[in-house]
């Protein structure tokens, strides 16, 4: 019978049974008032162990009459929700659609699974880890790095790729099939879809009409979520954590996904904070700013890019979208070329501090830029294979 109290993070609701109803594998005691009753942990979620606290009876349906049962209602207080990330369980997500999806322990744990995928691209190349299985990728939108790092992650790991490279011109899109009659005939093929789309949303269109696991990789000017799992991999590594960590956002934030999904995850974190530099036609969207508001995430608009550097441990730098101003060309060179990462932003910058760009860039880096050690936008795009290794290996097989 349900309980009234939720539990942390994204688990479901409580469950209390009595004893003759429990699985002990999932049970915990809760004391209070010199008694005590037995719970049973989240549903949906496997084990975890937890400190609990009394509330309450509760109310329940009992042959279609309530009743005040000899029960007490509990709540997790605490919960370790290590148990959850044991080899051979079952990946929390169905699809990896949005950065929201995630919270810092299950970060933390395909962070230790990418490692791990590290480690088989360099010592296990023959791995079979997903043989038998087979991913489609369906992309709208041109992509190299997206595209290739999926499919590499797939055939590293034993499986086998579908692609369509161009599918907004060379699929039965440009006769005009709906994206759901897409999807389902796909889903036929397949037991995975990796997809980019051209409208925001779609990926959600997508998982909602498919049987198997979709993963976004960007939605027009909506998400890009495996490339924030990256980037937190990438300012992990080579900043050493993700807490207390100072990040400037650089170039198009408007139309670009892969800021907004970031700054999501950046949320996630501890002290940090955000600093927003961008030309006025392409200013951060208030529903990020809000996001970070309401998550206690300090930000900061910012058109000094001189200073900011000066300040960050990460900039990450990102082109003006052309392709997102339409017919607009005099917004585009307006916005385009205002902020560049030179020798000189470099000069201002920490030590330790490190550019990262989600690529391809156009010219807001300097090419003189890539031979300094700071420049960690190439390694950013070799984590990309691991992160996405990772994911594939958890939504088809599990932890």
């Amino acid at each position: 019978m349900a309980g009234l109290c939720s539990c942390p993070g994204s688990m479901s609701q409580l469950v209390t049974r009595s004893p003759g109803e429990m699985n002990s594998s999932y049970s915990s005691s809760c004391k209070c008032f010199g008694s005590s009753s037995r719970i049973v942990a989240c549903e949906g979620l496997g084990r975890f162990s937890a400190r609990w606290e009394c509330v309450k009876p509760i109310q329940w349906l009992w042959n279609n009459n309530t009743e005040e049962r000899n029960r007490l209602q509990c709540r997790a207080v605490e919960a370790d929700k290590g148990h959850l990330f044991e080899a051979g369980n079952k990946f929390q997500l169905e699809d990896v659609i949005e950065a929201q999806q995630f919270d810092r322990e299950t970060l933390s744990a395909i962070f230790d699974v990418a490692r791990e995928m590290e480690k088989i691209e360099k010592n296990s190349p023959g791995s079979q880890i997903l043989k038998g299985y087979l991913m489609a990728t369906l992309f709208y939108e041109p992509s190299t790095r997206t595209r290739l790092s999926f499919e590499s992650a797939m055939k590293r790991l034993g499986g086998e790729v579908l692609t369509t490279e161009n599918a907004r011109e060379f699929s039965s899109a440009a006769k005009g099939e709906t994206l759901e009659d897409t999807i389902r005939t796909v889903e036929g093929y397949a037991d995975i879809i990796v997809m980019r789309h051209f409208e925001s949303g779609a990926a959600k269109r997508a998982a909602a009409t498919a049987k198997i696991p979709v993963i976004n990789a960007g939605d027009g000017p909506g998400q890009h979520p495996t490339q924030a799992l990256l980037d937190m991999y990438t300012i992990e590594r080579e900043i050493g954590k993700l807490d207390g960590i100072t990040v400037g956002l650089v170039g198009d934030l408007a139309n670009g996904r892969t800021v907004r999904s970031l700054a999501y995850l950046l949320a996630k974190y501890n002290d940090v904070k955000i600093y927003f530099v961008a030309p006025d036609v392409v200013k951060m969207k208030d529903d990020i700013k809000d996001y970070l508001i309401s998550k206690n995430v300090k930000w900061e608009e910012s058109s000094d890019l001189m200073e900011v550097a000066s300040k960050c441990d990460v900039v990450y730098q990102t082109r003006i979208q052309r392709e997102r101003f339409g017919e607009r060309n005099d917004l585009y060179e307006e916005a385009r070329g205002k902020y560049i990462v030179d020798i000189n932003v470099l000069s201002v910058m920490q030590k330790h501090a490190i550019v990262m760009h989600p690529l391809p860039r156009l010219d807001e880096i300097t090419v003189d830029v890539d031979e300094d050690p700071r420049a960690a936008y190439f390694r950013q795009a070799k984590n990309g294979l691991y992160i996405r290794m990772a994911i594939l290996k958890l939504l088809l097989v599990g932890w």
